[in-house]
């Protein structure tokens, strides 16, 4: 597991993120950007997110703490940045792409019970950073041209530490030319003062030169672009040259922040630092994308009915996916999270949600709300309200049916009640011996298979689809029959006919269930069938009310 020195003519180039001051100011939105002005540059260019966490992988973290888990093709339960990276670059990347501490640690303890540290005292430094820079490495080779790695957490933190060490390595080892370190502050503005201040700044690139690396690039975070004399007092304590200090405030879309970024001349540094070929930017489709986001549109109004619903981060995809399909069609999304738990207090709240143009349910686990979401699946059924369910929302929207179409009273899951008499959600087959809960459930992209004569097929206007799972339960086909026999049509088959995986209602204007994440497929300019046909149906009806 020894790195050894690379020709340093046929290196890849590395360019990292660090933050400092704070977490959450948005490294993850401003390493997908660099990485964005470098694809319109014409440059091969991937991202990685590195997560000091001591879990193996983002499977088993608490949204409401962590954000949403997104799944990659290859069952990769993976942090959302991820998910950001992919829409940014129009890429799928790989589990590969998100390493964690409890990934780098189980590694090298697995290869010392194996024997290939014999004799050696296994350490911090060389064996635990010698992995990091293998992992990072290994996607670099696949990759080629530019990699950029963002390093989660605040500079400071002490889970942090092995992994700014392996890139201070990295440096030495690749070479001025071929590594580039970029890192994100914040210049708060107090309103009692009313200017920037650049003090904390100043302060998180001393913590980082004290363990031994030097920014090249300086992006400040601020809520407007910071002045002039700022970037001077910032330039001046923290020997980075002036045209280094590059302003990003807050802007009405993440998808402008490439360009912010550009106009204030990040880009400039990174070609002279990394010695880039001097070459035109495309910026025609990308600026087609930024246009279509811009604030002079309608408005659509959804209810997001679920669990999670303290923070958008917890369904950042759906979110993003619903502003890409809205965008395409010159909309504004509104979206609003309605807790579920408050319709098994009082059926009559739901009629709160008459005021929305549409309705969706995303994936969660557990009892607690279950029975809302039923309710207001059924509410959207009667009431014609264009609906989308999604994973656990599909599952409850079934039980919903059976309840209420068929006449099953007690119709439930597994999940949910285990003693059901009538189980129409089962576990499936390949869980039901399984103890260990991270990485086991059903994951990635599987192959889907689409009935014809069906809104499923008008959508996706194809027999085969490919689409991202993260489920422990599925339809029980037992019931497929009585479903059918009242007009519910199963749509949607995968593993030659054995999972169910689409839903719909012929005579509703759009009630369509997916047990797979549409919302992982999306990207700006490029919304997934299923979302755009939700959003066009909501805009219909709302403009022939």
């Amino acid at each position: 597991m020894q790195t050894s020195r690379p020709n340093l003519s046929q290196a890849p180039k590395y360019i990292f993120v660090t933050g400092g001051v704070l977490s959450g100011i948005g490294k993850g939105i401003v390493t997908a950007s660099i990485a964005k002005l470098l694809d319109l540059y014409g440059i091969q260019v991937t991202c990685i997110k590195i997560d000091p966490y001591i879990n193996v992988d983002a499977g088993t973290m608490n949204p409401f703490a962590h954000g949403e888990v997104f799944v990659t093709d290859d069952g990769g339960e993976t942090d959302m940045d991820i998910g950001t990276y992919e829409r940014f670059l129009n890429k799928n990347l790989s589990k590969e792409h998100n390493i964690t501490t409890g990934q780098i640690y189980l590694d090298v303890i697995q290869a010392e019970r194996h024997g290939d540290f014999l004799g050696e005292c296994v350490q911090i430094i060389p064996n635990i950073t010698d992995r990091i820079k293998e992992k990072i490495r290994d996607v670099a080779v696949k990759q080629k041209g530019i990699v950029l790695v963002e390093c989660g957490g605040t500079v400071g933190d002490i889970e942090s530490l092995p992994f700014i060490e392996s890139v201070r390595q990295m440096r030495l080892e690749e070479g001025q030319n071929n590594t580039l370190f970029v890192h994100v502050t914040l210049a708060p503005i107090l309103d009692p003062v009313g200017e920037e201040k650049t003090k904390p700044t100043q302060h998180s690139v001393q913590e980082l030169r004290r363990i031994g690396l030097q920014p090249d690039i300086i992006v400040v975070r601020s809520k407007q672009k910071i002045t002039d004399a700022s970037k001077r007092k910032i330039s001046l304590f923290t020997s980075v040259e002036l045209n280094s200090i590059i302003s990003n405030p807050d802007c009405d879309s993440i998808y402008n922040v490439p360009e912010n970024l550009y106009n204030d001349g990040i880009i400039f540094p990174i070609i002279e630092k990394l010695r880039l070929s001097t070459r035109e930017m495309n910026w025609k489709d990308w600026k087609t994308v930024t246009k279509s986001l811009g604030n002079n549109r309608k408005i659509i109004n959804i209810g997001m009915i679920g669990k999670y619903v303290a923070l958008s981060d917890s369904y950042v995809s759906v979110n993003q996916a619903l502003i890409h399909a809205a965008a395409y069609q010159n909309h504004m999304v509104n979206v609003e999270w309605v807790d579920s738990s408050v319709f098994e207090d009082d059926e009559k709240s739901l009629l709160k949600l008459k005021k929305y143009d549409g309705l969706i349910v995303p994936g969660g686990f557990g009892e607690r709300g279950a029975e809302g979401i039923i309710l207001a699946a059924n509410y959207a059924r009667e009431s014609k309200k264009p609906f989308l369910g999604l994973c656990f929302g599909f599952q409850l929207s079934l039980i919903a049916f059976a309840r209420h179409v068929c006449g099953i009273k007690d119709a439930n899951s597994i999940e949910l009640e285990p003693k059901t008499k009538n189980p129409i959600i089962n576990i499936l087959p390949s869980q039901k011996r399984i103890d260990s809960k991270g990485g086991s459930m059903r994951l990635g992209g599987h192959n889907i298979e689409v009935k014809n004569n069906t809104k499923a097929f008008e959508i996706y206007k194809t027999n085969m689809i490919r689409q991202r799972h993260r489920h422990r339960y599925e339809f029980n086909k037992k019931y497929q029959s009585v479903f059918e026999e009242k007009k519910l049509t199963l749509s949607g088959f995968s593993d030659n006919g054995k999972r169910t995986e689409i839903m719909e209602l012929a005579s509703h204007p759009f009630y369509i269930a997916t047990q797979y994440h549409p919302e992982f497929l999306s990207r700006p300019g490029k919304p997934e069938p299923i979302y755009y046909h939700f959003i066009k149906t909501a805009i219909e009806q709302k403009n022939n009310k």
